[in-house]
């Protein structure tokens, strides 16, 4: 298929990466359209009446029992987007507000926000277009929804405020006239929809999803090489030990282990050795790493519905012909799950720092030079690079803190719960960059500890990462500016190159 056609229900996983990542065309459904057009229908017959109806003909927030005048509705719609423009900070990466804006247009075509299609096209038209809202990303708790970050989408649709165009800053309405888009003029209740929904949160959050299953994948792969440089044993992941457990994700990161270390000659070498165990950090890789990769399904599990999940108020119920307010504009499915995942991840970083220990500490290794460099004393190899990923872990612990047990009350006490879900995914890209850099230098310590074992080699997967490293880095024979080698190790880690040259060799790791 060229395109992938939205309708509010099936958005899937690979969807989001087609058309975010991947730049995918992406239309309206025409069963979708239907009923776009039929919640809209039934707006305006409403709106005729003087009956107040929330969004439509009422202020916001505290203000909603304010009944506004028919001639002002519009005036309102503009207003509410012009004033909930209060973002701060960096603005979210590219990729994060194509994926707001690809989930706000599949909340809208549900059929249940009763706008009009012309305002999903257009939203659609821009993201085909590669026109991108520019995002502040501070300024949401989480309910009534992402509403500053969404208010700044909403601006540039209506022609206003800066945009990312082939990868320049522009004002929205000097790109629209370049493009020949129309702005939108909204219409009663279009500018509340644009605005009401958990798409900062989800978006962000869907984006870090990507990042850490890449980096599950890469620490596996880091870790045995870690496991062979330390002259580790693969007995504990022998899968009659850890299927006994029942975890499924422990299994299948055992999986992983024992086809990356499979043919190690080093493995060989000391396979009648008097040592009874290894540290944890070695020993207990599938318990840790597959606990995270447990967490990793059930957060997705929530991100996805999500995505087509209605989180607009009031909710436009055509059958019925009601207007009915709600709070599926509350994110606390959404922060529950960026608060797991961000303490889940940390994990991982926490575990690999651990192993870095192992492979720098002439106490713990087995006849590895100290900092892992000839001529100790003179050179101090990586003792540093150790003390940055402890950094790095620590970071981590004040990160994970859970943002959703926080709590303020916002519009004057009528919104007095809220659930600070924008800033659990924010707190979790934070988290992710941390330990993608964290196993960066575990990959370059594991890999030099490697080297030291010549002219042993390891298992068949170690070995297709430690030359794909080679490539780039040297074996380090006196100290070096390391932090320009510790760049280089981690954009082969969050490019995914690392995990695709090994899968490209060994087949697809789980």
């Amino acid at each position: 298929m060229d395109r992938i056609y939205i309708d509010g229900n099936s958005l899937t996983y690979n969807d989001f990466i087609d058309v975010v990542f991947n730049k995918k065309e992406v239309k309206l459904s025409e069963t979708a359209r239907e009923k776009v057009v039929a919640s809209r229908e039934l707006v305006e017959k409403l709106d005729k009446g003087d009956t107040p109806i929330y969004g439509i003909n009422t202020g916001f927030g505290f203000l909603a029992n304010k009944k506004i005048e028919k001639s002002q509705i519009e005036q309102l719609q503009l207003n509410l987007i012009r004033s909930h423009c209060v973002g701060v900070g960096e603005p979210y990466s590219e990729v994060v507000a194509r994926g707001v804006m690809l989930l706000r247009a599949n909340v809208m075509a549900k059929g249940l926000s009763g706008v009009r299609p012309v305002v999903i096209d257009t939203l659609l038209e821009m993201l085909n277009k590669g026109v991108t809202p520019i995002i502040p990303s501070q300024g949401s708790v989480g309910a009534s929804g992402d509403l500053a970050p969404l208010a700044h989408l909403a601006l540039a649709l209506i022609g206003e405020g800066e945009v990312l165009f082939e990868n320049k800053k522009h004002s929205a309405k000097e790109c629209f006239e370049k493009l020949s888009l129309t702005p939108i003029k909204l219409k009663s209740k279009e500018g509340l929809v644009l605005i009401n929904g958990t798409q900062a949160m989800t978006a962000n959050g869907l984006v870090q999803l990507k990042r850490i299953k890449n980096i599950l994948k890469a620490s596996e792969i880091i870790a045995a090489i870690s496991l062979d440089a330390l002259l580790g044993t693969n007995k504990a992941f022998d899968l009659k030990v850890v299927s006994s457990r029942g975890h499924k994700g422990q299994t299948v990161t055992a999986i992983n282990m024992n086809k990356l270390i499979d043919g190690s000659e080093i493995l060989q070498s000391h396979k009648y050795c008097t040592k009874v165990q290894d540290p944890y950090s070695l020993r207990c890789i599938p318990q840790v790493h597959g606990a995270v990769r447990d967490t990793v399904n059930y957060v997705e599990s929530i991100l996805i519905t999500e995505m087509n999940s209605a989180t607009d108020n009031p909710l436009v119920f055509v059958e019925s012909e009601e207007i009915i307010s709600g709070g599926n504009f509350h994110g606390e499915p959404v922060a529950f799950g960026m608060d797991f995942l961000g303490i889940a991840i940390s994990e991982i970083g926490s575990i690999s720092e651990r192993r870095v220990e192992q492979s720098v500490n002439p106490y713990l290794n087995e006849h590895l030079p100290p900092f892992l460099v000839k001529n100790e004393g003179i050179n101090s190899g990586f003792m540093i690079a150790q003390v940055t990923a402890a950094s790095l872990v620590s970071e981590n612990k004040i990160y994970a803190h859970p943002s959703s047990v926080d709590s303020i009350p916002t519009s004057a006490n009528k919104e007095d719960h809220v659930s600070m879900g924008t800033i659990g995914s924010n707190k979790l890209s934070k988290i992710v960059d941390n330990v993608e850099w964290i196993i960066a230098i575990e990959y370059l310590t594991a890999t030099q500890g490697l080297d030291f074992r010549k002219p042993l080699n390891g298992g068949v997967g170690v070995e297709i990462a430690r030359e794909l490293l080679r490539e780039s880095v040297p074996f380090f024979e006196e100290d070096v500016e390391m932090h320009l080698f510790m760049k280089i190790a981690k954009d082969i880690v969050s490019s995914e190159k690392l995990v695709k040259t090994v899968e490209s060799k060994i087949g697809e790791l789980l």
